[in-house]
């Protein structure tokens, strides 16, 4: 069974005025989460990810629809046994949430006394999630001290406090630094390794998916629009949306006017060469060029990589001898998805 299943829920809610239509911001959305996986789920603004994430730790109600959550279907449930379902989820935000009135300690001890857990074993629990998160030193420190990257980590933290099986990272690193935010990336996937923690991450920023999830899911106007597997979703983006988000990471195919631009200061030949497969390298794809001597220009695209994998487009302008270069094309047709730029 699923750790989170949800199943088709809908959330409206009613017209900011008179005359004006209801706002659906989340339509009909299916999804499933298995235990220790990590799930990215992005969108542009408005898309309703962040509504959807409301609706799985309930501080939001769906209008229609299940969600389950560990099996307890939470749709209609109770605000006291929400209380209970609510524990077993730890969230962290884009602004951290922290009380700034409060040290370090104290802002991970809270959610330890709001669930009335004993002194000695609060201390015991605090000690080890500040060593966890590389803290320990920052204990008595007052939050306003802390750097961004320092307050995220209390506020992992304090998500983790009461052992929760689910956190959720709404826009978790969009304040932060690129080097931050792979401070804070790099802590999260020990969340998910050491702790067996499952975590949905929310973002409109692909390169965080790209770093993060095992799993994509792609919302735009409150629907999803496309999901699967990290990798499958990079490699082979179905959805306008999908696919406009992976040109924030790597250059498509090119169009007509950037061929034009090529022609302007390259008149060899041009081939775009496609990499949506792990087994086979660039330099596999090289190897054959050089083997019949065959001179080549990266003149377009680039590749990045999804948990190690290598994905992307090499457009390449090829010269030498016409019968070395058809032998050439052929040769790397077998081994990549190869096409000719008009």
């Amino acid at each position: 069974m699923a750790l989170i299943e949800i199943r088709d829920v809908t959330k409206t809610y009613p017209p900011a005025r008179r005359g004006a239509e209801p706002v659906h911001a989340v339509r009909e959305v299916d999804l499933s989460v298995e235990a220790g996986e990590i799930v990215g789920i992005v969108g542009y603004s408005g898309a309703g990810k962040s509504t959807l994430v409301r609706l799985v730790n309930a501080l939001e109600p769906a209008t229609s629809g299940s969600i389950r959550v560990d099996g307890t279907e939470i749709v209609g449930l109770s605000e006291r046994r929400l209380q209970q379902v609510r524990r077993g989820i730890g969230m962290i935000f884009q602004q951290f949430n922290l009380f700034t009135s409060r040290t370090v300690y104290g802002n991970v001890e809270y959610p330890l006394v709001v669930a009335g857990v004993p002194r000695e074993e609060r201390h015991q629990r605090i000690v080890e999630l500040l060593t966890f998160v590389g803290l320990a030193d920052k204990a008595h420190t007052h939050v306003e001290q802390l750097s961004g990257g320092q307050k995220q980590r209390v506020g992992i933290a304090r998500a983790l406090a009461t052992r929760p099986a689910i956190l959720l990272a709404d826009e978790a690193t969009s304040a932060l630094d690129p080097e931050t935010t792979v401070d804070v990336l790099n802590l999260l996937r020990r969340v998910n390794a050491d702790l067996g923690v499952t975590i949905l991450v929310i973002t409109h920023e692909m390169d965080v998916v790209r770093s993060i999830a095992d799993r994509v899911v792609v919302m735009e106007a409150g629907r999803v629009v496309e999901q699967g597997d990290a990798f499958g979703v990079f490699s082979r983006p179905q959805h306008p949306a999908t696919q406009r988000f992976v040109r924030t990471l790597v250059e498509d195919v090119p169009d007509e006017r950037t061929v034009e631009a090529i022609r302007r200061r390259h008149d060899g030949r041009l081939v775009t060469v496609s990499f949506r497969d792990e087994s086979v390298s660039q330099s596999a794809v090289f190897a054959e060029l050089v083997r019949r001597d065959v001179e080549f220009e990266l003149v377009h695209g680039g590749v990045e990589q999804v948990r190690g994998r290598a994905f992307g487009h090499l457009t390449l302008e090829l010269r030498g001898d016409p019968a070395r270069v058809d032998e050439a094309v052929d040769a790397v047709s077998a081994l990549v998805e190869t096409r000719e730029v008009a």
